[in-house]
């Protein structure tokens, strides 16, 4: 949760995971550690491209369980489409997050493969972040959304900023 940003690679499984995001985290670092056991044990050249928040075709858009563009693009969309005043939107709005579209992540991919010896674990990101409350009012102005908009303290922000340390994926000569 607390982890230093931007968040090199040797960061992870060095302090508590955010409760919010514990399980998905979890499922990620699963992954990786697999990755590296088949190459410790059994020689396999499995490497891992662990991506930044993702958005892109094919994302959920569920009212109550979708991520935060997604979740965003429909509550703006909505709000406009009834003429609402005004749309809430979780937490202070101050919460730094990266976004990564899922074309770039599989172009990373598969520069990755590309590779004669890739790395065994990079992060995968734009290297930039955006509060939540500006990508909101980027979201707004994208719906055509012209009501306001307000933050609800009483919901959780979750990790202050979100942001990848993306220089070992740099020097491979991948670009976002």
């Amino acid at each position: 949760k607390m982890a230093p940003q931007p968040m090199p690679e040797d960061c992870l499984l060095t302090s508590p995971l955010e409760t919010t995001n514990e399980a998905y985290a979890i499922a990620k670092i699963a992954g990786l550690k697999l990755c590296q056991h088949y190459r410790a044990q059994h020689g396999l050249m499995y490497h891992s491209a662990m991506p930044t928040n993702l958005y892109g075709p094919g994302d959920n858009y569920h009212a109550e369980n979708s991520h935060v563009i997604p979740a965003l693009i429909r509550r703006f969309h909505e709000a406009a489409e009834r003429g609402d005043e005004s749309v809430t939107i979780w937490g202070t709005g101050t919460p730094r997050r990266e976004f990564l579209h899922t074309g770039d992540l599989a172009r990373a991919c598969f520069h990755l493969l590309s590779l004669d010896n890739p790395p065994d674990w990079v992060n995968v990101g734009t290297g930039d972040d955006i509060t939540i409350l500006e990508l909101a009012k980027l979201v707004a102005k994208t719906t055509g959304f012209q009501g306001g908009i307000l933050t609800d303290p009483s919901k959780p922000d979750g990790t202050p900023r979100k942001l990848m340390y993306i220089s070992k994926i740099r020097a491979t000569g991948w670009q976002p």
